[in-house]
């Protein structure tokens, strides 16, 4: 359309008297052909304009093609044909026509096409990372690039871990170790120990566990054999087990400042290595002749007494116990039921309680107080009786055993007396004087005492005595 005004235009120029509204001068009066040429000129398709409407008309076509050429102009950055003030035509113009802020940041298509959606559906343009969602293909080596090297095709880029400094091994390898203590699984420590780049402190591993394990319990200990036996092969070699042990006998002085059972214990440690193939059987012959402390000469003639006493048919597999949760229930009703009786024959409470605690079974005490009381049931005289109710009340006023699992252990009895009785004539008159008893001493409190069951038959007197009704439970 702006093409075919600009053709029109050039096609019929107008002067600039045409535009011009001023009247006309007498010489054009007198000049009648004139009048009749621009009369003549002022008919189009067979229709009469006046000169001011012929001249609007004329002004209006110009100002149209004007703004289509400027419109084409700022497309193409100044380059083109624009138009000047006055009208006419100007190639080559340099000057950027300007343009709205929105139009500068607007994405949407200018073609007329679409449905005014960014281009590219967003992903297009500088500085774009793309639609999200979008998955790039593997990138092609330029082999024109001046930074081209023929090996990079070949390269196999992998993460490497650096190697574990001896002043952060402690601290890295510490909380694995207390950790594994908690929950018993040595795959799991196998993988975090793998994950760590352990490089010549890798000999280290079995030291530092049997140092920790020489302060913690002896379930702890148990789980550190078991660690060790795990992860040779796996994670540490022969070698590195038998410097590890080399190193602790040398630190022995040491450890019995704040163990002072660790020559005996670390003896165990290397006899429980030689039994589970950890270490050979010639370690302890391969220091014959050349110790000179007398810590380390104590833990290898221990270690050398218990592989000979294994040779004698004793298993030293399990030699530092199981852990509470890991033992059989029969297994602990049986070593409760060995801690009571020895307890009976020595009376020694504080020895009774240190080996009620090296059980390990908190939880299980319930079991304990069951026990106990059934003892005095099927016991015959007071000893027993007087014996095990000191015993209850120093290990309540102690804490060892929990109000909690005093309850408990009480309330068991109260479900099970009916069956007691059987085999136990006087077991109901035998626990009410045990359960009032302990409520004098402050082992219970009056809501156990109330629980106490009783006998529920009343015996009626036969008619010697006189129709008397006795409230006594035998």
């Amino acid at each position: 359309m702006a093409a075919d005004c600009e053709a029109w235009l050039n096609a019929n120029p107008v002067e600039a008297q045409d535009l011009s509204d001023s009247f006309v001068s007498g010489e054009e009066d007198n000049g009648g052909s004139l009048l009749s040429n621009k009369n003549i000129n002022n008919e189009i398709n067979g229709n009469w304009l006046s000169s001011s409407s012929n001249s609007i008309h004329e002004a209006r076509l110009k100002a149209k093609a004007k703004r289509r050429l400027r419109k084409n102009s700022s497309r193409d950055s100044g380059r083109g044909d624009s138009l000047s003030d006055n009208g006419d035509a100007v190639r080559g113009t340099a000057v950027a026509p300007t343009s709205p802020k929105s139009k500068l940041l607007d994405r949407k298509s200018r073609l007329g096409k679409g449905r005014g959606l960014p281009k590219k559906g967003g992903a297009g343009g500088k500085g774009v990372w793309g639609r999200s969602g979008e998955v790039y293909g593997p990138e092609e080596v330029d082999e024109k690039d001046p930074n081209y090297d023929e090996a990079q095709e070949n390269c196999v880029y992998e993460t490497v871990a650096p190697p574990l400094e001896e002043k952060d091994f402690e601290k890295t390898v510490s909380p694995i170790v207390q950790e594994y203590f908690e929950h018993g699984d040595t795959n799991e420590v196998a993988e975090l120990l793998a994950e760590l780049n352990l490089g010549p402190m890798r000999s280290e591993v079995p030291s530092l566990a049997v140092s920790l394990a020489l302060e913690a319990k002896a379930s702890h200990r148990e789980l550190t054999s078991r660690l060790l036996a795990d992860l040779c092969g796996s994670v540490l070699s022969r070698s590195d087990m038998e410097s590890s042990f080399d190193k602790l006998l040398r630190e022995l002085p040491d450890l019995v400042l704040d163990t002072p059972g660790a020559p005996q214990l670390v003896g165990q440690f290397i006899a429980r290595a030689v039994s589970d193939q950890i270490l050979s059987k010639s370690y302890i012959e391969s220091y014959k002749g050349r110790v000179g402390c007398q810590y380390t000469r104590a833990a290898l003639d221990r270690a050398a007494v218990l592989l000979k006493m294994t040779m004698g048919g004793l298993r030293i597999d399990n030699q530092w116990g199981a852990g509470g949760g890991q033992r059989p229930v029969m297994q602990l009703v049986k070593e409760m039921n060995l801690l009571l009786k020895e307890y009976i024959l020595s009376g020694d409470i504080k020895e009774a309680e240190r080996c009620l605690r090296d059980l390990e079974v908190p939880h299980f005490h319930h079991e304990f107080v069951y026990e106990a009381i059934v003892m005095v049931l099927e016991s015959k005289g007071d000893k027993t009786f007087k014996m095990v109710l000191q015993l209850l009340k120093a290990l309540s006023a102690s804490s060892s055993i929990t109000v909690d699992q005093m309850r408990r252990g009480y309330e068991r009895v109260y479900m099970d007396i009916a069956e007691i009785n059987i085999d136990v004539p006087r077991a109901y008159f035998i626990l009410e004087q045990f359960v009032d008893q302990s409520f004098n001493t402050g082992v219970i409190d009056v809501k156990i005492r109330d629980l106490c069951p009783c006998r529920g038959r009343k015996r009626f007197v036969s008619e010697g005595d006189g129709g008397v009704v006795k409230l006594e439970s035998y």
